[in-house]
């Protein structure tokens, strides 16, 4: 059974996709209750895991896919922590997709990539290997594609380009490192770093170097991130999967298994490339604020803000001290809660409202309470107003900082924040405090809608506000770091 249950997991998935892509449109309903029994099932197989993994189990399985070449399969406690979050948010998006596109056309291709898509991300969580990890990145890029593409509109077409333009030279560079480092130690596991004694410095300076730039682009690191913004063209539902669930999640997990499973931390530290990491990472934070303060399109905003955001990830890993880690490791699952929901929010606005820019913010609050409560708490938690979820890792990040002897991190977490709160607080003013037009209109009447975005704003603030629970996200990056499941 151990080494049968991440096979289910990824095949409730990959089947689900498979048959999606098949079905009529006019299949309706069997589309909808095939895509929300692949989401519970799945979730239900997690949840089935999380007992035992916290008891210190391990599943593997190994699956041939060619004469040398396996498909390693391994759930651990770090790889359990991105599958539980992508598993959970996989069954709320799915509900929010249904609601939101109703009888539009396409949806079994849309359904089908969106399935195909969370699978990649679920394979590359579970990979136990970094042949593995790249066959799963790849899927992930390929399966996203049309997912930007869905509208088939001129801004879509060209944000997918923009997003191939960006992630093919990214996958480029990642298959080149590890043909380079897999030439002079065999293959790589993720149980433990691999013996590097063969390899210079130098050598292994450009080899981190290829690995963050293969990674980076998916995790948008300046200046690597203008695909991300460009996405913003497609439907909501897509939005929340690039920002919360899978594409930028996949490039910092990334970061996360190239420095702890592939280099460890003391070699990062020997030599000398955790620092411009964190450097490179704190310019991510900054810009991508500033840049956000300059959109007023809602979503180019909340694009921005992720840019910004998920650097935070990037940044606790690279300093790689214990509550650096943690902190990067919850920030995962934090900014995931707060971005989908603010997404949510944004996709509300405009099928509800027909509001796409900041000015036709004014008075929805009054007009769309529900909506408007939960973007105002996604908000709060992203500038780190305790005790939401943001204001965790804050703190986290601020303790491994110093910590690792980088003070000067603070000085980034705390323009960070003020930052997000020159952005993010005028469009909670105008959404409570200021009166809306005479011609505007807005209402909740689609409670399926609403409810994955009430589900998540509420989680926002409960793994913020029950951070010192047993069953925290912040309990488990604990257990990760103690347990030794990261060096």
């Amino acid at each position: 059974m151990s080494a049968l249950l991440p096979v289910l997991i990824l095949a409730t998935s990959l089947i689900t996709a498979a048959i999606t892509f098949f079905l009529p449109e006019a299949s309706r309903v069997l589309r909808n209750a095939l895509n929300l029994g692949g989401a519970v099932l799945k979730l239900g197989l997690i949840v089935a895991m999380l007992v035992a993994v916290a008891g210190g189990a391990v599943y593997e399985a190994s699956l041939p896919l060619a004469p040398g070449l396996v498909l390693l399969l391994r759930v651990d406690a770090i790889a359990l922590l991105f599958v539980s979050l992508s598993g959970t948010l996989w069954l709320l998006t799915t509900v929010y997709a249904i609601a939101y596109f109703g009888t539009k056309a396409h949806q079994s291709r849309f359904f089908g990539f969106f399935s195909l898509c969370v699978a990649a991300t679920t394979g590359l969580a579970m990979s136990g290997s970094l042949i593995s990890f790249f066959l799963f990145f790849e899927l992930l890029t390929l399966s996203t594609w049309p997912l930007v593409a869905h509208k088939q509109d001129g801004a879509s077409l060209r944000a997918a380009r923009s997003y191939l333009l960006f992630a093919l030279p990214g996958s480029a560079a990642l298959l080149w490192a590890i043909i380079w480092l897999e030439s002079a130690t065999g293959p790589v596991l993720f149980t433990e770093p691999p013996d590097l004694s063969g390899l210079d410095p130098w050598e292994l300076r450009a080899i981190f170097a290829l690995f963050i730039l293969g990674v980076g682009v998916k995790a948008a690191l300046v200046p690597l991130h203008g695909w991300l913004p460009a996405a913003m063209a497609a439907p909501a539902p897509v939005s929340a999967l690039l920002h919360a669930v899978a594409v930028v999640k996949a490039g910092a997990f990334g970061v996360i298994r190239v420095i702890y499973d592939v280099f460890g931390p003391q070699t990062v530290a020997a030599l000398g490339v955790g620092v411009p990491l964190a450097a490179l990472a704190s310019l991510t934070i900054v810009w991508g604020s500033i840049r956000a303060l300059q959109q007023d399109e809602i979503k180019k905003r909340l694009a921005f803000s992720t840019v910004s955001q998920v650097s935070y990830i990037v940044l606790g890993a690279a300093l790689a001290g214990p509550y650096a880690m943690i902190g990067a490791l919850v920030h995962l699952v934090h900014q995931g809660l707060m971005k989908i929901t603010l997404f949510f929010c944004a996709g509300i606005y405009d099928e509800r409202a027909g509001v796409k820019r900041i000015e036709g913010l004014n008075g929805l609050g009054a007009r769309m309470p529900w909506t408007s409560a939960c973007f105002s708490l996604g908000a709060l938690g992203m500038i780190g107003l305790p005790p939401m979820a943001g204001f965790v890792s804050k703190v986290y990040l601020g303790l491994g900082a110093l910590e690792a002897g980088a003070p000067w991190v603070l000085g980034v977490l705390a323009a960070s924040t003020l930052l997000n709160a020159a952005y993010f607080l005028p469009l909670l003013y105008r959404l409570w405090f200021l009166p809306a037009a005479g011609d505007a209109t807005g209402d909740e009447r689609a409670p399926v809608l609403v409810a994955p975005a009430v589900v998540t704003a509420a989680a926002s603030l409960g793994v913020g506000a029950l951070a010192a629970s047993a069953v925290s996200p912040l309990r488990w990056a604990e257990l990760i770091i103690t347990r030794g499941y990261l060096p």
